[in-house]
């Protein structure tokens, strides 16, 4: 897998997965871009952490945005949302699966680009909207008043949820972006032949969000 940063700022990649990697966390300047080898049969998330720092005093590093509270760049635990996850099933009856979903929320644009591998469903996936730029106030987590990430609007049991606004805007942006159990089996259904190679960008070339600035007053929360 390769990592690409086209943000404007660093991102700290960190993957969890059912294998044990000599790296789990590592830092991605703006700009540039990091290989890795994974497992043929790993399965785990991938996440972008942003906004992240060490302590002068105690040495402890921690991020704004997809926190693993690890205390350290290595990433051993389940990140805090809100955050963008792309998950990875690799190897399974002889196909790679791949996600982009917001079920934790959204932290970054990111999309998957399959270079390698074959199949009807290898294919690119993700979501190149900025969605922090039209996240609804219930939803915005801030830092210095800086919009930095947009919670999930589902609580409790998702597979509840029923479609809101705040959905639909989202669908209309990022279609291929997994967000709730109920309604978005399709968008799970990408895979390439194992083994193959993957480009994972983060902040890829941004969609027009004309439309969606103008609907974003309609935004609505869904409670469960």
């Amino acid at each position: 897998m390769t990592f690409i940063n086209q943000c404007k700022y660093t991102v700290w990649p960190a993957l969890v997965g059912n294998v044990y990697l000599s790296t789990t966390g590592f830092v991605l300047p703006s700009g540039q871009n990091s290989t890795l080898t994974v497992p043929v049969k790993w399965e785990g998330i991938i996440l972008g952490r942003t906004l992240c720092t060490t302590d002068a005093i105690t040495g402890n590093f921690s991020c704004v945005t997809a926190d693993c509270n690890s205390g350290n760049i290595a990433c051993h635990r389940y990140p805090s949302p809100p955050n963008t996850l792309v998950k990875f099933r690799l190897d399974f009856n002889g196909l790679d699966s791949y996600a982009v979903t917001f079920e934790d929320g959204f932290n970054l644009p990111v999309i998957v680009v399959p270079t390698s591998g074959s199949g009807s469903n290898c294919v690119s996936t993700g979501c190149a909207v900025d969605l922090n730029a039209v996240c609804p106030t219930e939803l915005k987590v801030t830092r210095n008043e800086q919009v930095v990430a947009c919670r999930n609007p589902c609580s409790g049991n998702r597979s509840l949820c029923e479609p809101s606004v705040y959905y639909k805007i989202i669908k209309t942006a990022c279609p291929q972006a997994y967000f709730t159990s109920l309604h978005d089996y399709q968008t799970m259904n990408f895979s390439c032949s194992n083994p193959a190679d993957y480009n994972i960008v983060f902040c890829p070339t941004p969609a027009r969000l004309d439309q969606l600035l103008r609907l974003s007053h309609q935004f609505s929360v869904v409670r469960c």
